[in-house]
């Protein structure tokens, strides 16, 4: 079986120098928010291009924080609405939340299944504080729209990069920034799928904004920068130093990985042409980092088991839009015709940097020779 995902090959190019980096943690003796923690946060604040990095606990929280902080600092008050993708992972409608604020879901574009910039003005209200947009599967939202729009409304934009670590995105005036960097706040997950992951959960705050990151910097550590003396009702989310450790060997060949990644979905792109197989839609194939690569059908299930039966493990992401979950039962009786659709017909193919181009290419055969009267 070709598997979906290949974490243990992964992560053993680099063990010898991981070993190493668990081996120097240990050793040290301290082992929370320590030296590793603080240089892998000034690492990646540099590979991002942000003033700022906060290590946390996992991606989840690293959205709750973000969103916690503009309470504390009075931009964004209980109540207050965030606009946010009807398709996302549900994470990202989670941090919305669990700050007792209330999720707007606008729905995507049908083609690159990011949020579509069209209808985002359409569901601003006076209520509405924040735009939490998410760069899904890896493919960068088009910012200078929502940009535009945050700041005719006088909105905050929070970038949900779970799934985007180094994509790139080139603006009207011809400037590349990665993600991370693009609106006033991001929020990061290196849960050990993801393109930068750790060996366990952990996250990331990136942002230019001091006054939001010193705020965050407390909130992550029980509402404190000074030991016993609590400024604000702070939580326990604080990146544990092995993590850290773990994701600084990484993060040195993320671009390498990118790159092999997008190697990858290039041979898709060209060589898959059933016609029953939707293929992803992009703008630049060299600035998406295909963290997943998405195709489409409306003979999912039958193409989910032909693959299967062919040796191919493929995953969907993901089943049930986030209001058709019972968390969400306020929104039972919405309806998101577009989410629906993309719901109802994504499935995911194996895509890594590990995955060797003859595989590549059987997948590509496969995909090829399906067809909507197959048997399974």
């Amino acid at each position: 079986m070709i598997p979906f995902l290949d974490l243990k090959n992964i992560n053993a190019q680099y063990q010898i120098e991981l070993k190493e980096a668990c081996s120097r943690v240990i050793d040290s003796g301290w082992y929370v928010l320590g030296n590793e923690v603080t240089e892998f946060e000034k690492e990646f604040a540099t590979y991002c291009k942000t003033k700022h990095c906060l290590g946390v606990a996992n991606g989840l929280d690293a959205l709750v924080l973000i969103l916690r902080a503009y309470i504390e600092l009075g931009v964004i008050q209980k109540g207050d609405e965030v606009i946010v993708p009807s398709n996302t992972y549900i994470a990202s409608i989670l941090a919305i939340s669990e700050n007792g604020l209330t999720p707007v879901l606008v729905e995507p574009d049908i083609n690159t299944f990011n949020l579509d910039s069209k209808l985002v003005e359409q569901a601003i209200t006076d209520k509405t504080k924040a735009i939490l947009t998410v760069h899904l599967y890896g493919q960068v939202t088009a910012m200078d729209e929502i940009n535009t729009i945050a700041k005719k409304y006088n909105l905050k934009v929070i970038e949900d990069c779970a799934q985007a670590h180094g994509a790139l995105y080139t603006d009207k005036q011809g400037q590349s920034r990665k993600v991370g960097s693009l609106g006033d706040a991001a929020g990061f997950s290196f849960y050990p799928g993801k393109n930068l992951g750790a060996l366990g959960d952990a996250g990331a705050v990136t942002t230019n904004d001091s006054e939001l990151a010193d705020t965050i910097a407390a909130l992550r550590n029980y509402g404190s920068h000074e030991k016993y003396k609590n400024l604000y009702k702070g939580m326990n989310s604080r990146l544990d130093e092995i993590q850290a450790a773990m994701l600084r060997v990484k993060l040195r060949y993320l671009d390498n990985e990118i790159a092999a990644r997008q190697a990858v979905a290039q041979v898709y792109l060209t060589g898959i042409n059933n016609p029953i197989i939707e293929l992803p839609v992009v703008d630049d194939v060299n600035s998406h980092v295909w963290h997943l690569f998405v195709i489409k059908t409306t003979q999912r299930e039958k193409l989910a088991n032909y693959l299967t039966a062919n040796g191919v493990q493929s995953l969907i992401h993901y089943p049930i839009p986030p209001h058709k979950q019972g968390a969400y039962h306020e929104w039972t009786n919405e309806s998101f015709p577009i989410s629906e659709q993309i719901h109802d017909q994504v499935l995911s193919i194996p895509i890594s940097p590990v995955l060797a181009i003859n595989v590549v290419n059987k997948i590509v055969e496969i995909c090829n020779s399906f067809n909507k009267d197959t048997i399974i």
